[in-house]
């Protein structure tokens, strides 16, 4: 079962692309789910990734928390189940 990651304050710029790119560099990207507006279809500025192990997890949550991306420092950690 893949590990998902919340990654917040992100720019509204940013692409599932960009994401996906930065965090392969950490391991095996499963998905990215950029969370979009309904309305305008724009960034609502946080996403979703899937890695597949909890060691790719934990390396991607330790490079990225903090780290610099389009100006904006980014916030990442385990994603919490839904309710």
């Amino acid at each position: 079962m893949d590990i998902r990651i919340y990654v917040g304050n992100l720019a509204k710029t940013t692409t599932q692309e960009e994401i996906n790119t930065l965090f392969a560099t950490a391991g095996t990207v499963s998905s990215v789910d950029l969370v979009k507006d309904k309305v305008t279809g724009q960034s609502k500025g946080f996403a979703f990734v899937a890695m597949p192990t909890q060691a790719e997890a934990d390396k991607a949550i330790s490079m990225f928390n903090g780290y610099s991306l389009a100006e904006n420092a980014l916030k990442v950690n385990i994603a919490k189940p839904r309710v």
